[in-house]
C-alpha cells in the first residue's frame, strides 16, 4: 500500500481531528512550560519572607534551565534518529509520541510543586532533583514533538490530504497555545485557597499544570488511537542523523547560516516580550485576572493572521511581510512600555504585538524549506531532514535566552514571592520594562540588520534554482545500474514501450514551444500538449524520482528504465505552486493512467503564463527506437504517443 485511497472519508475525518487535538494538547504543554513556568519559580515558589534566599534559589533553577536547554541542543539529533529507527507494529512515531506524553506530564505537574517543601527544607536535594526532572521532561517532550510533527508525511502519502491535515494542526496548536493563557489565572485563583490578590497559591498553581498536564496526556492517546500511520515498503528510511551532519549543513549553506542566526535573536526577543506579559498584568497593572482577554483575542487574531498569509506574501513578498511585520511589533512594543496601566492601550499593544509573529514564522519556515534546494543545487546534495531541523533548536535556544532574562527581569524588579502590583518602586517598573522591551527590540533589530544585509534566498531566487534544478533532475539517476524496489516487484522482458500521454489537450512539436530550453532539446526528446484539462496522469508503470516544492513538475522512472519530465506551463516556477495539486510523492510507485497532478488553468492565464504542457524523455540517448505514433492534432490522456526500446537493452 503507497497511498490513503483505499481509506474511508470517516476513517481520514477522525485521523484529521485526532491529529488536530493532539497539536491542541501539544501546544497547551508548550506554552505552560516556556511562558508560565518562570512566573511559578519567581513569584510563588518560595516564602516571601526569605527574599536574599529566594534570589539565590531563583537564579540556580533559572541557570539550570537555560543550560539544561544548551545540553539538549546537542541530544535533539540523536533523539530524531531514535525514532527514525523505531520500529513496532504501531509504527514509528506513535509509541514515542505516547511515552513523551505520559512522562513528560507526570514531570510537569511535578515541577510546578515544591516538592513538599523541599525547596525550603532541603534546598541542594531540592536542586538535584529539579535538575533530573526537568531534563527528563524537557528530553521526552522532545521526543513527543519530533515523532508528532513527523507523523504528517506518515499519516497519508496524499499531498492535498498532508496539507488539511497541517492546516487542521495549525488551528489546534494556535488554539491550544493561547487558550492556556485565557485559563491559568481562573484555573490558577479557582483552586487556591488563598486568592493572594488574584495571584493565587501554590496548590493553584499546582492544580492548573495537574490539568494542562491531564489535558496533553488525553491529546497524546487520541493521536495514538486516532490516527494510522501508512504501512509502506516506501517509508523505509536508510539514512541515519548525525550530530556532525546537522552543524554540516548549517555551516556551508550561507542562506541558512544567516538566516538561523537572523530567527536565533528574533524568537529569544520575543519569547522574552510574550513571557513578560502575565508579569505586567500582575505587577504593574494590578489585575492578572484580565490577561485572559488579551489570550482570548490572540487565539482569534492569531488563525485569523495564519489565513492571511497566503494573500499578503503573494502581494508583498516574503520578505516584505518579514520586514512590515517586524516594524509593527516595534511599534507595538513603544506603545506597550507607555500604556501604563490603561487595558486598551495594553490590549492594542499586546495584539500588535502578536498578530505579525505567525506571519514571521511562517516567513522564516518557508526560507528555510526554500534553501532546501539552494543547498541542493549548490552542494549537489538535498540535506531536507536536517534542514528543517534547525528551526526547532533555535526555538529551544531562545527558550533557554528567555528563561535567563525573565528570571533576572523579575529578580532585579523586585517581582518575587510576597510582591504585589502596590511594592513595586518606579525603578522596579523602569528596569522591568529594560528587560521586556529594551532587550526584545535590541535582538530584533540586530536579526533585522542580518536579514536585509544577508538574506537574498526570496521567490523570485527560489524560482530560479528550481528551474537549474529541472534540468540536472536526472542526473543522478542510472538506467543500468543496481536494481530499485520496483525492478524487484517487476521483471520487465519487451523490448517495446508504450508511452501514453499524460494530458489531453492538442500536440504541440516541442521545438515550437516558447521555452528555449526545451523547444532546443536541451532537456530531452519529446512532445508538448496545449491542455484542455487541468489533470495530469502517469504515462507508464513506474516510480516517482523528483518533485518540486513548487509542484509544476514531475519526474518518472518507468519500470523499463525511461526517464521522463513532465512540465506543466512556461515561467509557471514563479507561482510557487499556486493553483498546483500534487497527489504523489517522490519515491511513490505509479500506475499507468494515476492521477499526479492537477493544475488550475485559469490561475495560469491570470498570472499570464503560457500553460502548455511539455513531456520529455531525458535518458532518449539510451533509447534505440523513438517513434511517434501520433504528432499532431487532438489528443486524450492514456493514448499511445510514442513506442520505445527498452533503454536497459545494449544499443547496437
Amino acid at each position: 500500500m503507497v497511498s490513503n485511497t483505499g481509506e474511508t472519508t470517516g476513517r481520514k475525518i477522525t485521523s484529521r481531528l485526532s491529529y488536530s487535538f493532539g497539536a491542541f494538547g501539544h501546544d497547551m504543554f508548550y506554552a505552560t512550560l516556556s511562558t508560565y513556568f518562570m512566573i511559578f519559580i519567581t513569584s510563588h515558589l518560595f516564602d516571601k519572607n526569605s527574599s536574599a534566599s529566594n534570589d539565590k534559589m531563583i537564579f540556580f533553577i533559572t541557570f539550570i534551565i537555560g543550560s539544561l536547554r544548551f545540553v539538549e541542543l546537542l541530544i535533539d539529533p540523536f533523539i530524531g534518529n531514535a525514532i527514525d529507527n523505531t520500529n513496532t507494529k504501531w509504527g514509528h512515531f506513535k509509541p514515542w509520541i505516547l511515552a513523551g506524553g505520559t512522562i513528560g506530564s507526570v514531570a510537569l505537574a511535578i515541577l510546578f510543586s515544591n516538592m513538599f517543601g523541599l525547596n525550603v527544607s532541603n534546598p541542594v536535594l531540592y536542586l538535584v532533583i529539579f535538575a533530573f526532572l526537568y531534563i527528563t521532561m524537557d528530553i521526552f517532550y522532545s521526543f513527543k514533538d519530533v515523532g508528532f510533527w513527523s507523523m504528517i508525511p506518515a499519516i497519508s502519502f496524499d499531498s492535498a490530504d498532508r496539507e488539511r491535515t497541517a492546516t487542521f494542526a495549525r488551528v489546534g496548536s494556535n488554539i491550544g497555545a493561547n487558550i492556556v493563557g485565557v485559563i491559568v489565572m481562573p484555573l490558577v485563583v479557582f483552586f487556591s485557597i488563598n486568592k493572594n490578590h488574584g495571584q493565587g497559591d501554590l496548590r493553584g498553581w499546582f492544580m492548573f499544570a495537574a490539568t494542562i498536564a491531564l489535558i496533553s496526556w488525553i491529546s497524546a492517546v487520541v493521536v495514538a488511537l486516532g490516527t494510522k500511520e501508512n504501512d509502506s515498503l516506501l517509508r523505509k528510511n536508510t539514512e541515519k542523523t548525525r550530530l556532525r551532519d546537522v552543524f554540516k549543513v548549517l555551516a556551508r549553506n550561507d542562506q541558512l547560516m544567516w538566516l538561523s542566526l537572523t530567527y536565533g535573536l528574533y524568537t529569544a526577543g520575543i519569547q522574552i516580550t510574550n513571557a513578560c506579559q502575565l508579569y505586567y498584568f500582575t505587577y504593574i497593572m494590578g489585575k492578572p485576572g484580565q490577561y485572559s482577554w488579551l489570550m482570548g483575542l490572540n487565539m482569534v487574531v492569531g488563525i485569523i493572521a495564519v489565513l492571511l498569509f497566503p494573500p499578503l506574501a503573494q502581494k508583498f513578498s516574503r520578505r516584505n511581510v518579514f520586514f512590515y511585520c517586524i516594524g509593527l511589533m516595534l511599534l507595538a512594543m513603544l506603545i506597550f512600555a507607555f500604556a501604563g496601566s490603561s487595558l486598551i492601550l495594553v490590549l492594542i499593544a499586546a495584539v500588535m504585538f502578536y498578530i505579525p509573529q505567525p506571519l514571521i514564522f511562517l516567513v522564516v519556515l518557508m526560507i528555510i524549506s526554500d534553501s532546501v534546494e539552494y543547498g541542493q543545487l549548490k552542494f549537489g546534495h538535498r540535506d531536507e531532514s536536517l534542514t528543517l531541523a534547525v528551526r526547532p533548536l533555535l526555538d529551544k535556544l531562545g527558550g533557554a535566552v528567555s528563561n535567563w532574562v525573565v528570571g533576572a527581569a523579575a529578580v532585579l524588579a523586585g517581582m518575587t514571592a510576597g510582591a504585589t502590583a502596590g511594592s513595586i518602586t518606579n525603578q522596579g517598573h523602569l528596569v522591568f520594562k529594560l528587560f521586556m522591551f529594551g532587550v526584545p527590540a535590541l535582538l530584533m533589530l540586530t536579526g533585522t540588520f542580518i536579514f536585509f544585509k544577508k538574506i537574498t534566498l526570496d521567490e523570485k531566487e527560489h524560482a530560479k534554482i528550481v528551474d537549474e534544478l529541472e534540468k540536472t533532475w536526472h542526473e543522478h539517476l542510472e538506467t543500468n545500474g543496481e536494481e530499485s524496489m520496483q525492478d524487484i516487484e517487476k521483471k520487465v522482458d519487451a523490448t517495446t514501450i508504450s508511452y501514453q500521454s499524460p494530458i489531453t489537450g492538442t500536440l504541440v512539436s516541442l521545438s515550437d514551444v516558447s521555452d528555449e530550453n526545451f523547444a532546443s532539446g536541451n532537456m530531452g526528446k519529446g512532445f508538448a500538449v496545449k491542455p484542455t484539462d487541468g489533470k495530469v496522469f502517469a504515462p507508464f508503470d513506474g516510480v516517482v524520482e523528483a518533485t518540486f516544492p513548487t509542484r509544476h513538475a514531475i519526474g518518472l522512472r518507468s519500470d523499463d528504465g525511461i526517464l521522463t519530465l513532465i512540465h506543466i506551463g512556461i515561467g509557471t516556477v514563479k507561482m510557487e505552486g499556486t493553483g498546483f495539486v500534487q497527489y504523489v510523492d517522490r519515491g511513490q510507485r505509479v500506475k499507468q493512467g494515476q492521477e499526479l497532478i492537477e493544475f488550475w488553468q485559469p490561475a495560469i492565464k491570470k498570472a499570464g503564463y503560457d500553460d502548455t504542457v511539455m513531456v520529455v524523455i531525458t535518458n532518449y540517448k539510451d533509447i534505440k527506437a523513438f517513434n511517434y505514433i501520433k504528432d499532431t492534432g487532438d489528443v486524450t490522456h492514456g493514448e499511445e504517443i510514442l513506442n520505445l526500446s527498452n533503454p536497459n537493452e545494449k544499443r547496437d
